[in-house]
């Protein structure tokens, strides 16, 4: 059996269990969510597997794809670094409701705002840089 078969049998249940339980929760038998949720967390368990067995499968096999994947990897690790270790500062705060923020916990937020606003920003410019490409060579 290949295993588009196998795939095509296992999605057939578990659309048929999530009709089934959808139609007992419209019935009213709101015990039957949790039924639900669980064949919810298991079709996104299975997407998420054959996703990324699937993308490393096409990234082993061609070279060029690996190399430019790496590189964007690479570039978003030393963004991250970069974001971490030079503009975040963490500082021990209260918050709202009594709890203590630690000073390491705040250092990873405003790194992350920090390569947030990097990221948008570097959208940005590359969609205005190919803006004024195009305009300037029509």
């Amino acid at each position: 059996m290949g295993l588009y078969k196998i795939v095509k049998i296992l999605s057939l249940v578990l659309a048929l269990a999530g009709i089934l339980f959808g139609v007992m929760i419209i019935a009213g038998n709101n015990g039957q969510i949790d039924s639900m949720m669980y064949v919810a967390y298991a079709v996104l368990f299975i997407v998420l597997a054959l996703v990324v067995v699937y993308t490393l499968i096409n990234l082993l096999s061609h070279k060029d794809a690996l190399m430019g994947a790496l590189k964007g990897v690479g570039s978003f690790v030393v963004l991250a670094l970069i974001c971490y270790f030079v503009f975040a500062s963490g500082t021990e705060k209260t918050i709202a409701d009594g709890k203590i923020l630690s000073a390491t916990d705040d250092k990873l937020i405003g790194a992350g705002l920090y390569m947030f606003y990097a990221l948008a920003l570097i959208a940005t410019g590359a969609m205005v840089f190919t803006g004024v490409k195009k305009m300037i060579s029509k």
